[in-house]
């Protein structure tokens, strides 16, 4: 009776072992053309299909290479897959993208990288930040930019999220790839690049009584004197500012702010925006 009751505590133990292991397990993903996302673990692939199974389970699925964009596997490569003419190959190059309906005049903002040029660090929050600023300055200069509409950012932000692209790799995605996921044909795409710097500046007050003798020509003097210190932050940015019209780039200009205060970056973005060519003075 002791030797079974030994047995199904092993045999649970294990259970519990295999589960958390298989929890801690970094998965396979493929993205689809249709920009479902399929987390798994790949066993096989050949030119016209690819075998998976689901977490947690045995059973194996067969996917056909056609129904799929990209694959990120779990060890950190990647491979994209071109369909062309009813070919089905992977490819090293450019995904075959399916297109979302095209809205004519209509331009996306894309998300704006923030790069610590130092650490190489890029700040996502940052980057959503950045890109709703130059979004929102596009709408105040709506008239501006007629006849061209702005995309709505969570529009922009959720055709890319399920294609798989983040502030991370958007500078790794082609242009007009970009162009069919969001179904736009004008896009507007900026990078804020910053290194940071300190400086200490020092203030000194003087401060002093003067006594006059009773012959009026000797005079004595108590001066005082405070030194105080303090340390400034710089940023010294560098933005770059890029624009496309049907997949070509008609506008490309780096600036760096005149001032190295926090917000700086801020300033050189609407200086580019008004002098790219979709802008025009009312």
């Amino acid at each position: 009776m002791k030797s079974k009751k030994s047995l199904l505590v092993i045999l649970m133990l294990f259970a519990v072992v295999f589960s958390f292991a298989q929890g801690g397990k970094k998965l396979d993903k493929i993205i689809k053309r249709d920009y479902q996302i399929i987390e798994c673990t790949i066993s096989k692939m050949s030119d016209k299909t690819v075998e998976y199974s689901l977490p947690g389970e045995t059973l194996q699925i067969s996917l056909d290479v056609s129904q799929i964009a990209r694959i990120d596997f779990a060890s950190g490569r990647s491979q994209t897959f071109d369909v062309n003419s009813g070919n089905s190959s992977p490819s090293s190059g450019s995904s075959a993208i399916t297109a979302s309906q095209m809205k004519p005049n209509t331009i996306a903002v894309l998300p704006v990288p923030y790069v610590n040029s130092d650490t190489q660090e890029s700040s996502e929050d940052m980057a959503k930040f950045a890109q709703n600023d130059l979004y929102n300055k596009l709408l105040d200069k709506s008239s501006n930019i007629f006849p061209l509409t702005v995309q709505d950012l969570r529009t922009t932000n959720s055709l890319l999220h399920k294609a798989g692209i983040d502030h991370n790799n958007i500078d790794e995605t082609p242009i007009d790839d970009l162009e069919k996921i969001l179904g736009v044909d004008n896009i507007v795409a900026a990078k804020v690049s910053y290194t940071i710097g300190t400086g200490a500046t020092a203030t000194t007050y003087n401060s002093g009584n003067a006594k006059v003798s009773d012959n009026n020509k000797k005079v004595k003097t108590s001066d005082i004197s405070t030194t105080t210190s303090n340390n400034q932050t710089y940023y010294y940015y560098t933005v770059y500012f890029d624009m496309y019209k049907n997949k070509d780039k008609i506008y490309s200009q780096t600036r760096k702010p005149f001032l190295a205060v926090k917000d700086s970056w801020m300033d050189s973005v609407t200086y580019l925006l008004k002098r790219s060519p979709i802008y025009v003075k009312k």
